[in-house]
């Protein structure tokens, strides 16, 4: 039987896979840069927390710091895209619900871990 995996990494994966085709619509001037921040921010959190699933104790704690980190940096992101309409006020609303519940994950993981 195949082990489950943790609920993080399908909630990040599932963000990803909506935040992806998003960033198309947003405007071409900005692809390069703003767009360019934001995914690299999106992928450095997956990234950190996958490496802190093959790390123990303190080097788990500072990869699951490094995910916090990345994750404040999606949330401005996210927030200024909102700000300047490149998403909808829905659209908002739907990725916010699965940036805060990635948050709770990761914060419950870090409690764990301490």
């Amino acid at each position: 039987m195949a082990e489950q995996e943790m609920p993080i990494f399908t909630r990040t994966f599932d963000f990803l896979t909506w935040l992806l085709p998003a960033t198309n619509h947003f405007p071409r001037a900005h692809r390069f840069t703003f767009t360019q921040r934001l995914l690299d921010a999106a992928f450095d959190l997956r990234e950190e927390l996958e490496a802190a699933n093959h790390r123990q104790g303190k080097e788990r704690l500072a990869r699951l710091r490094a995910a916090d980190e990345a994750l404040d940096r999606v949330r401005v992101y996210l927030r200024l895209a909102a700000k300047w309409e490149w998403l909808s006020e829905g659209q908002y609303k739907h990725v916010a619900v699965m940036v805060a519940e990635i948050g709770r994950l990761l914060g419950g993981w870090h409690k764990v871990t301490q």
